[in-house]
């Protein structure tokens, strides 16, 4: 199982980054994302953030927070 990695800076959450985070899915199961300092390194704004990925990618993926990193997983069938 592969695991792709990004990170998450100052920007935030723009409609390139779903895109980047998408084209990750295409090759790999898992994403790490690395939330910086620069994205407000701030434990519930890396809980808005996961949130906020996971309403833009859609009901196939799962997240978890850990630390300052957001890992995602894609599933084969719908989550809830």
């Amino acid at each position: 199982m592969t695991t792709g990695q990004v990170q998450l800076g100052k920007q935030g959450l723009t409609d390139n980054f779903i895109e980047t985070l998408k084209n990750h899915f295409k090759k790999n199961k898992n994403v790490k994302i690395s939330v910086l300092k620069s994205a407000g390194h701030d434990k519930t704004r890396v809980k808005e953030y996961s949130e906020e990925i996971l309403k833009k990618l859609g009901e196939y993926y799962t997240a978890r927070v850990i630390g300052f990193k957001i890992v995602i997983k894609k599933w084969r069938k719908a989550r809830r």
